[in-house]
């Protein structure tokens, strides 16, 4: 006699490895949804199969991929979140099942013209958040199951973690983008000074807020800047280039650092709430011999002068920025640049390792930082590091007084 439990687990193992093959994870996001749907059409024995995404900020769902439904995709169809069917899925974020569809019951049209008579759907989540619905429907009378119901939820599952990626993907692209746009494309010729820089992006961690700026000011003073928003992802990068817009227009109208970075922190702490950011803001004179500096947060840069060991400046450090400490003025140091010195500025994802104190790679960098060419300077402390596969932001920037000091 044969056992129909059995029978029936082989079929629901069947159709659940229908829908996690491995092969699928090959597949860009759209054709994953299209493959999705063909497969749970198939399997659940529907007509139609549609996903429909949501657009949190209009709090609509839209149209996204469709199977027999390719005209609400084409027409980019809408519905407000608890307007029929979709929307009161995504509104009680539970499943819906109707046996037998009215006019009132849908809002979409394209569903009564098709001529749909069940229709089942289900809520798609990623990280605990709602991200759209997907719901599939017969041409004739259908009851669904509770097996349905499951597996129509894995379906939901895997294209939520589809979708998921493909969000990330595009936030990493665009924050990668975004930050490029806004590092300069070449650092300044300046006379007296040699000047070389590095960006890395981390690979693990995602894309940051790290970002440097080299730029002349009318008096003839050099401005270098170099900072980092607190975070990953596009937002990080956003708020990064607001800040970094926000300083060089501070700058025009600052003589010193501290009064640039006070004007600054007040700018963060009111328009970019939640944001922590570190800064150092250097000032150069027209004849390269001395360096107003103002830290806010920020490690203190490398000096490294012939004839002498490299040192970190002996600046004072002032809280971050956006903390909402407010300091009456920020403090800043002056610091003579001799001939041939080397001026080495860096964020975190340089000499931060999991797992050791940052002492140590402060003290790997000093050990590497000697006073050549800036170039060369770049070279030896990326070489030093091994940054080819960085779990954080990298950005470094070497500044060098020529050595006969012209």
């Amino acid at each position: 006699m044969v056992d129909t439990g059995l029978i029936q687990d082989d079929e629901r193992l069947r159709r659940i490895e229908a829908v996690t093959d491995a092969t699928l994870s090959r597949l860009d996001v759209a054709d994953l949804f299209d493959e999705l749907l063909e497969r749970v059409r198939d399997l659940l024995d529907v007509d139609t199969a549609a996903i429909l995404l949501l657009d949190a900020h209009a709090r609509q769902l839209v149209a996204t991929a469709a199977k027999g439904l390719e005209e609400e995709v084409r027409q980019g169809f809408r519905v407000a979140l608890g307007r029929g069917f979709a929307g009161q899925i995504a509104l009680t974020r539970r499943p819906v099942l109707i046996e037998d569809v009215r006019p009132g019951d849908v809002v979409n049209p394209v569903l009564l013209e098709i001529g749909l008579r069940a229709l089942l759907g289900v809520p798609m989540f990623a990280r605990g958040q709602l991200i759209g619905v997907l719901h599939v429907g017969t041409l004739r009378p259908r009851t669904f199951t509770a097996d349905d119901v499951r597996l129509l939820e894995l379906v939901a599952d895997r294209a939520g973690l589809a979708s998921l990626a493909r969000s990330d993907n595009l936030d990493h692209n665009a924050a990668l983008a975004l930050q490029r746009s806004l590092l300069p494309t070449r650092l300044p010729e300046v006379a007296g000074l040699e000047m070389a820089a590095r960006y890395v992006p981390g690979h693990i961690a995602g894309i940051g807020g790290d970002w440097y700026d080299v730029f002349t000011l009318p008096s003839g003073w050099l401005g270098l800047v170099i900072g980092d928003v607190s975070g990953h992802g596009l937002q990080s990068a956003v708020v990064m280039g607001r800040v970094r817009s926000a300083l060089r227009a501070y700058a025009l109208v600052c003589d010193e650092p501290a009064d640039a970075l006070t004007l600054l922190d007040r700018k963060v702490a009111h328009f970019e709430a939640g944001s922590l950011t570190t800064a150092l803001y250097a000032m150069i004179s027209p004849d390269r011999d001395t360096v107003h500096l103002s830290v806010a947060g920020h490690l203190l840069p490398v000096l490294a002068a012939p004839g002498e060991p490299a040192t970190l400046l002996p600046a004072h450090v002032d809280p971050p920025l956006g903390t909402g400490r407010r300091l009456p003025h920020r403090q800043q140091t002056t610091v003579r640049l001799p001939p041939g010195a080397v001026l080495v500025c860096y964020t975190d994802g340089l000499v931060e390792r999991r797992g050791e104190v940052i002492d140590v790679g402060i003290e790997q960098l000093l050990g590497a930082v000697g006073p050549g060419p800036a170039e060369e300077v770049c070279a030896t402390v990326m070489n030093a590091f091994g940054v080819e596969r960085p779990t954080d932001d990298i950005a470094l920037l070497a500044v060098r007084r020529h050595p006969t000091g012209h």
